[in-house]
């Protein structure tokens, strides 16, 4: 596997609106009414500026995070501001980091995702990432006229076909072709638009998109995918890559494999960035962060524990169990498989409770400890190729961002893992990552 001569830590962010923990909207210090408040927004954007983040991360879901009432009023997970509205406005208040977020695959069209994030990218200057996902959630399905969700391997195929359309979409003029030439009286060069005439199994996309090429090309592609056919996928058009592994072993063979994948679709495995999740909750003894993250742990409400298990194992009623009681046979399912099987072998090795493996998927990736650890952790995941950087939860806002960029990112700058100055304009360049050349013209004429 070739590396890059001078391999540098990356960092983004997930924001959560009042924090990533289930529980973290309750924390005495944390600020739920910034959910929907956009100066908590801003203010949160421009202190991960001032840490030298490379990304800012929105996810999405496009439903409520679930129909169970008992456990959805009780999270701060009913509302959120659509992502990209959130971010073309965050543009405004910043200069250098980047802006991405979800837009699924399984109920858009490549047409709408294509333009949005193009504009996107024009309006911050090439600051626009795209998470590509197919929808995990099945309440999605009946906000867009479906009874049923589409199965995974579908999912998978619909959006392999739509990333590619979308790739041609933001190909659609050359670079230098809009050239908006007042004395010619020639807006654009006609010999550089080009139009997909895109026919395949799930869309049929004449094009051209009627804006022109992004700034970045094409903006960063973001994606999760754990599963065997999510790998896959990742590997082919992934650029930088989350994921969940939380033992460094376990990071460290995704890792191998993912770059040994996409070394064999012929990219450049340097050009593929794994962030595993991070959640670090920053203290002055680790037996005071410890002790911090027991706290929230015990505001998580019995009714979301239970919700918690049932919406990332399977489609199974926990209702009637007692959260301190084992785990129930559990049935065959549609949702994600990463989330699933690796929870489903923790509540087996282990012998959880619903309660206990409530709290350890909450915790997730949390890393609590001094300032000094949680720079160590980092650097060994780092150094170890278990990582090329994080993408980091904050459990709840904003204390634990202020504090990580107050007191980890200083020891991430001294050990010269983190720059101290954003080097380049676009998140691209931030990145490390190569600027598209425009597609083949004739496979982009003559459709897939």
């Amino acid at each position: 596997m070739t590396e890059p001569t001078a391999r540098r830590l990356t960092l983004g962010a997930l924001v959560h609106g009042s924090g990533g923990h289930i529980a973290g909207w309750r924390h005495p210090d944390a600020r739920p009414d910034g959910q929907l408040d956009f100066a908590f927004h801003a203010d949160l954007a421009r202190t991960l500026e001032r840490g030298r983040f490379d990304a800012l991360f929105v996810a999405d879901v496009v439903a409520v995070r679930g129909h169970q009432l008992d456990s959805l009023s009780r999270t701060g997970r009913a509302e959120h501001f659509e992502p990209l509205t959130l971010l073309a406005a965050l543009s405004l208040v910043t200069e250098h980091i980047g802006l991405a977020a979800t837009a699924t695959t399984t109920y858009n069209h490549p047409f709408h995702i294509a333009r949005k994030f193009a504009s996107l990218d024009h309006i911050s200057g090439g600051r626009a990432g795209w998470n590509a996902v197919t929808s995990a959630v099945p309440l999605e399905a009946a906000n867009f006229g479906h009874d049923s969700h589409l199965e995974h391997e579908l999912r998978y195929h619909r959006a392999e076909e739509f990333v590619q359309v979308v790739k041609a979409l933001w190909d659609s003029f050359d670079d230098e072709a809009v050239v908006r030439d007042k004395a010619t009286g020639r807006y654009y060069d006609p010999s550089g638009l080009h139009t997909p005439h895109h026919r395949g199994e799930h869309f049929a996309v004449r094009g051209p998109l009627n804006i022109s090429r992004p700034p970045q090309g094409h903006p960063v592609v973001f994606q999760a995918g754990s599963s065997e056919t999510g790998r896959e996928f990742a590997a082919r058009h992934g650029e930088v890559l989350f994921t969940t592994q939380h033992e460094q072993g376990a990071a460290q063979a995704y890792y191998a494999d993912i770059k040994a994948r996409a070394a064999a679709h012929g990219r450049d495995p340097a050009h593929v960035l794994v962030w595993p999740g991070l959640s670090p909750l920053v203290a002055p003894t680790e037996t005071e962060a410890r002790r911090r993250l027991a706290e929230l742990q015990d505001l998580i409400h019995d009714d979301v524990a239970r919700r918690l298990v049932q919406d990332n194992i399977g489609d199974l009623d926990l209702t009637d169990h007692p959260v301190d009681g084992p785990l129930p046979d559990i049935p065959a399912t549609n949702r994600s498989t990463s989330r699933r099987d690796p929870l489903l072998k923790l509540a087996h090795d282990e012998k959880l409770t619903i309660r206990q493996l409530a709290h350890r998927f909450a915790a997730g990736s949390a890393v609590a400890g001094t300032p000094e650890q949680i720079a160590d952790h980092i650097e060994t995941w780092f150094r170890s190729y278990a990582a090329d950087g994080f993408n980091i939860s904050f459990p709840y806002l904003p204390g634990p961002a202020e504090d990580f960029v107050d007191q980890v990112v200083p020891l991430l700058q001294e050990r010269g893992l983190l720059r101290t100055e954003y080097e380049g304009g676009t998140l691209r360049e931030n990145l490390g990552l190569p600027r598209p050349a425009a597609r083949d013209r004739h496979l982009q004429e003559t459709g897939r």
